[in-house]
């Protein structure tokens, strides 16, 4: 069963968190624990809700925090939480954006653009020079070596 299936009656979901039924529909009208509905308009309480009870009666009896006091921290809670999930959603983002920029490109033996390894040289052997050199749209295809020049010191 799934840990958010709506399918215990108040009489179960007060039996399992050890509460009375009338304080289950007090945290309902309070909007601490708030269950879903049928279509007659019937609570009904998943695990995820009993866990949220229990939760609910640890902070009143051994925390000794009020109802209104609770309300706050649950609902920081599921703020935090969502806060969590858009930041997880930015960093992934920012990952992707930022491996997008580190990609190195550069022509294949073919004239095609290919993506290579940053930091990998490419050897002469791998690149195929034609005795005749190829056009492409009418442009001609141009291999530049830059000529080194001895420094002087």
């Amino acid at each position: 069963m799934h840990d958010d299936a709506p399918v215990l009656t108040v009489t179960q979901a007060a039996e399992l968190a050890g509460m009375h039924p009338q304080t289950l529909r007090q945290y309902d009208r309070l909007g601490l624990v708030v269950p879903r509905r049928t279509l007659g308009r019937g609570r009904r309480y998943s695990r995820r809700d009993i866990a949220r009870l229990l939760q609910v009666q640890r902070l009143a009896q051994v925390e000794g925090v009020n109802l209104a006091g609770i309300k706050r921290i649950l609902d920081l809670e599921r703020h935090v939480s969502l806060l969590e999930q858009q930041l997880a959603q930015l960093l992934a983002y920012q990952a992707e954006q930022v491996q997008a920029e580190r990609r190195v490109f550069t022509a294949g033996t073919e004239g095609d653009v290919v993506v290579v390894q940053r930091g990998r040289r490419v050897r002469r052997a791998d690149l195929r020079v034609d005795a005749e050199p190829r056009t492409i749209d009418g442009g001609a295809l141009v291999l530049w070596r830059p000529v080194r020049t001895p420094r002087e010191d």
